[in-house]
């Protein structure tokens, strides 16, 4: 069974690469847990820590407490079987309750910090075009859960401006400039 470690605002999920003794998730996992310093996890999967969220994204990350364990989710998250469910709350109400975006995003051309939607054969992007699907149900209001089996980056930020709804501080996309990015992972079910 894996351990489910809270990732807060702001707080990388490894160490950014200009500072590498920086403060990130997996320096608090290591503290909490030195043993796993001990075990050769795969590259990009130190202390078990089996998948990322972006910095300014909150919520449940898992890490897998032994190698096995580790190699099972990678399979599982590789085959699309994990439904992430995230919580978001939006910059702008829409008229619907429930959406599916199913475009594939890639790397934009411009700006390597933005991913894009592929809205035609010509769309203008780097690299290649990742499938991706994001289920949108509305909870209450502008409180929307996105639903995902892919993990592409940025995937739930550009889908959500895509249908015409940036998330609440999302600069990037549109969501304006809130103290936050209000994108909260609640957690993975198998």
């Amino acid at each position: 069974m894996p351990t489910t470690l809270s990732k807060s605002t702001g707080l990388p999920v490894f160490a950014p690469h200009d500072d590498p003794d920086g403060d990130c998730l997996l320096k608090s996992l290591l503290a909490a847990d030195p043993w796993r310093g001990d075990i050769a996890w795969p590259a990009g999967f130190e202390g078990g820590i089996a998948h990322r969220l972006d910095n300014d994204t909150s919520g449940a990350v898992l890490a897998a407490d032994n190698l096995d364990d580790l190699s099972q989710l990678r399979d599982w998250f590789a085959a699309h079987k994990l439904i992430k469910r995230y919580r978001l709350l939006v910059a702008r109400d829409v008229a619907w309750d429930r959406n599916v975006c199913d475009k594939p995003v890639a790397h934009d051309k411009r700006k390597r910090s933005r991913m894009i939607v592929q809205r035609g054969n010509n769309t203008p992007h780097r690299g290649k075009w990742y499938d991706a699907t994001t289920t949108f149900t509305r909870i209450d209001r502008r409180l929307f859960e996105a639903i995902i089996r892919t993990g592409v980056t940025l995937q739930i930020r550009v889908h959500a401006a895509f249908v015409g709804m940036p998330i609440l501080g999302d600069h990037l996309y549109g969501g304006g400039r809130d103290t936050r990015l209000h994108l909260h992972h609640v957690g993975v079910e198998g």
